[in-house]
């Protein structure tokens, strides 16, 4: 027995069975604990499920939470914009309202102090009668800067944008300015052009005469030139002064409201509100508005606009040119004026009848129609002012004392309404307008013209 185990033959068997169980042990402790992994992963896999399951609801309901937040946030940020919103519509129509109210009694101020120059023969007396009309002055320019921004800020001022001819805008220019440049001692020179573009006529009136109203307000000597120059599909004018200039700094606040420079001793009026306006209505416009300027050199203000072909110009209702009407005689006229402010109605009166007219004064169409007999038959013009009181226009009330007189009696509208649809329906109309506060030489060169 003991020497067939020791058989070399019979050991070596034994040690390639015993290798061959070796493998096989292995390889099926290998399976098992391959098998195991696979459980413990599953079982992993698993309870890493149940953990993100958990992270992701509690993040969802943070998520959720964080939204409601924000809806709440934006619900409290609209009902603000909403109260801004509904705050600076009150804001601008409460300033127009009483803006347009305010022009009422300036207009029966100015009316007022004419007719008392004209009974005033002391030279004292004209001087305070002139100072008086230069602070009337310049409050209407305050409340017609502010009507504008009001109407601009209510959405009230829409810009008709269509081709205009440069050439009659600058000579109306002219002749508006060249004599209080001269006044001050300054010259102004308006190079003339032949150039269209694409604007708004009123809009466009008003930038300019606040331009060149502000390089006149501001420049002491020297003087004021505005002049084109032609770009391709853009038009320049430019506005330059001898000023003091503006440094860098403070160029770009004086276009915002209420910021003023250091105006000439000659004139100290002013509010600030003219560059404010010139900025407004150009980006409402699409023009751009720049700024040259060297401290003690002077000041250039440039307005860009899109230029236009002159053979696509509107027919426009021309303005009445009143200075190139000859004054008649007034004596005698018979007026009849529909005008629902009493004080506006009594200076306009006193100021008629100082002309020699003979004024009926009444405050509405039927009022107008009940008191015609005091005219002593029918009036030779009309003057009716465009807003009456409960919603009547003044263009109806023409319209019935014509119809029941049958005769198309001579009549003019007076207004403190600076809207573009107020102009236009008078003009459809075939009626003359004059805007408050009435500037008695123009009415008085409006009148002689229709009772001519």
């Amino acid at each position: 027995m003991t020497g067939t185990w020791q058989d070399p033959a019979t050991v070596e068997q034994l040690r390639r069975e015993t290798a061959k169980l070796k493998k096989i042990n292995a390889a099926l402790m290998s399976r098992v604990e391959r098998s195991m992994d696979q459980q413990l992963n599953a079982f992993s896999l698993f309870e890493t499920a149940i953990a993100l399951d958990h992270q992701v609801r509690n993040r969802t309901h943070q998520l959720r939470e964080a939204l409601h937040s924000i809806e709440r946030a934006n619900e409290g940020l609209y009902r603000a914009k909403q109260q801004a919103e509904e705050a600076s519509s009150l804001k601008s129509s409460v300033l127009i309202s009483v803006t347009h109210d305010l022009l009422q009694p300036l207009n029966a101020a100015r009316l007022t102090l004419s007719a008392l120059t004209e009974m005033m023969e002391s030279q004292d007396a004209g001087l305070l009668i002139e100072q008086v009309d230069r602070s009337l002055l310049t409050l209407e320019d305050l409340l017609r800067s502010l009507l504008e921004i009001a109407k601009l800020d209510a959405g009230a001022l829409k810009p008709d944008v269509h081709p205009l001819a440069l050439a009659p805008l600058f000579e109306q220019l002219r002749n508006e300015f060249e004599p209080i440049a001269a006044r001050q001692g300054l010259v102004l020179r308006i190079r003339t052009t032949e150039l269209a573009v694409s604007s708004d006529a009123m809009m466009l009136r008003r930038i300019l005469q606040n331009l060149i109203a502000n390089a006149i307000r501001y420049t002491r000597s020297g003087g004021v030139i505005m002049g084109c120059r032609h770009h391709p599909n853009r038009v320049c004018v430019q506005i330059s002064d001898t000023g003091p200039g503006i440094p860098q700094a403070q160029q770009e606040a004086i276009f915002r409201e209420f910021q003023r420079g250091d105006a000439s001793a000659i004139d100290k009026a002013g509010f600030g509100l003219g560059l404010s306006i010139v900025r407004r209505f150009a980006t409402v416009l699409g023009h751009e508005v720049r700024l040259s300027s060297l401290v003690g050199r002077g000041s250039t203000f440039t307005l860009e606009m899109e230029t236009a072909d002159r053979a696509d110009i509107r027919d426009e209702v021309h303005e009445v040119k009143l200075a190139e009407r000859q004054y008649g005689g007034l004596e005698g006229a018979k007026i009849l004026l529909i005008e629902n402010d009493p004080s506006g109605s009594e200076a306009m009166a006193a100021l008629l009848e100082g002309w020699g007219c003979d004024v009926a004064a009444t405050r509405s169409a039927s009022d107008a129609l009940l008191r015609l007999s005091e005219l002593g038959g029918a009036p030779d013009a009309i003057i009716a002012d465009l807003h009456l009181d409960h919603g009547e226009s003044g263009l109806s009330a023409v319209a019935d004392v014509r119809q029941q007189l049958r005769l198309e009696v001579p009549a003019m509208i007076i207004t403190a309404d600076y809207s573009e649809k107020a102009a236009k329906e008078a003009s459809l109309c075939g009626l003359e307008v004059l805007k408050k506060p009435i500037k008695p030489a123009e009415m008085r060169a409006l009148l002689s013209f229709l009772l001519s």
